[in-house]
């Protein structure tokens, strides 16, 4: 498959069979992540693997969007290891860490596992779970595994702008304020 077709072809799973993911499936999964571009390539990722039947119960009181996948990857970053910018001390470590979730969703997608991407959780409850310290910043949560028969993509999944509304060339004039898809 080639990248555009597979990008195009992914969409965000939310119906999980009980089927394992392979251990070989998922090394692949945490490689594409490990070789994601991050600023001055500070590597700031840390991602914890929740694949037990207790880690799994924990995520449930963290999120109701955990889709009963058989496994989750959260996705962090370490604030003392990120790269600041200096104009502003902005820090690239969410920027980072989307990227790496990004790299491991579309692999997932490559061997035919499904993720969907969940940013809605509680931070708080997600480092008391699973002990998370301060310095670690929860990022992302990716739930993993493979899709059940009945899940297909949402009817929106399709729904894109036409280039000329999100792409600008030399200029921004006569950009609109506000505007999203109709759903």
């Amino acid at each position: 498959m080639d990248f555009l077709q597979l990008v195009k072809d992914r969409y965000s799973v939310r119906k999980f069979s009980d089927r394992k993911v392979e251990q070989e499936k998922l090394d692949l999964i945490l490689e594409a992540g490990r070789v994601a571009p991050t600023a001055v390539n500070y590597q700031p990722q840390r991602i914890l693997v929740l694949s037990s039947e207790e880690n799994l119960a924990k995520l449930k009181s963290c999120t109701i969007y955990h889709f009963h996948a058989p496994m989750a990857l959260l996705v962090c970053y370490d604030a003392t290891a990120s790269w600041k910018r200096s104009y502003d001390q902005a820090d690239m470590g969410m920027v980072d860490a989307s990227i790496v979730t990004t790299h491991m969703m579309l692999q997932a997608a490559e061997l035919g596992l499904g993720t969907t991407w969940v940013g809605h959780f509680d931070p708080e409850a997600i480092r008391t779970a699973f002990h998370i310290p301060d310095f670690l910043i929860p990022a992302a949560l990716l739930p993993l595994g493979y899709p059940r028969e009945d899940c297909h993509p949402h009817p929106l999944h399709e729904k894109r702008y036409d280039r000329e509304h999100t792409v600008f060339f030399d200029s921004f004039e006569g950009i609109k304020e506000g505007k999203t898809p109709e759903k």
